[in-house]
């Protein structure tokens, strides 16, 4: 018997849109076309753009709401929060997490190496993987505090999973960090996972630098 999905509400379908690039940093969200794309009512797409708009996913643009982006100040603002909490995941899924989690982060990490030359499948199964160290911490305000983070992380418009090399990279330091956790080195994990988002900033900044001087010529 298949597994009950129950459906997505209308704050879940606007955010994937958004984390899918569907709607990108400056597009305007308007409410009956979000209605017709997701075949709801208005009611809760307004209350779902109001609960974007206070997460500041969202932003003013005179009466219209459009997707937030971020400055080159936010961006290292996101990743340095991002860096500290998943390290400190990574150093309580070291302490907490189970044989069967260990062994589910490194089958992972062996599956995701066949999507290596595809960046947007690879991007989506990143996210699968954080989320699986996230939940191995067994700290549920973490979890939420990182979930919070993650949102914001739907507002950059492009990947650094597709910058040259920057996939084998990432798996090679995916599987470094289970080791660690599967050793129970707390310190290790968190090193280890705190260099990896410190390299994918430093890749996004090469990679905003690059488009930079294409568009300068």
């Amino acid at each position: 018997m298949p597994d009950f999905k129950p459906p997505k509400d209308a704050y879940t379908l606007i955010l994937e849109a958004i984390d899918l690039g569907v709607y990108k940093p400056g597009d305007r969200l308007v409410e009956s076309e979000l209605a017709d794309r997701f075949g709801v009512s208005r009611t809760p797409i307004r209350e779902a753009l109001q609960r974007l708009e206070t997460q500041s996913l969202l932003t003013r643009d005179g009466r219209s709401l459009i997707v937030a982006s971020l400055d080159h100040n936010q961006l290292a603002e996101l990743y340095a929060v991002r860096a500290e909490l998943e390290g400190f995941a990574a150093r309580l899924a070291a302490r907490h997490a189970t044989d069967e989690e260990v062994r589910l982060l490194r089958t992972m990490v062996e599956e995701d190496r066949k999507l290596i030359d595809d960046p947007k499948a690879l991007s989506r199964a990143n996210r699968r993987f954080h989320k699986q160290i996230h939940l191995a911490s067994h700290n549920r305000y973490l979890v939420q505090q990182l979930d919070l983070v993650h949102r914001s992380m739907a507002l950059l418009a492009t990947t650094s999973l597709s910058f040259e090399g920057r996939g084998t990279q990432t798996i090679d330091e995916h599987s470094a960090i289970v080791e660690a956790i599967a050793a129970q080195d707390g310190q290790g994990a968190y090193e280890a996972l705190k260099t990896h988002i410190s390299t994918a900033f430093l890749t996004r900044l090469r990679q905003d630098a690059d488009s930079a001087d294409r568009y300068s010529l």
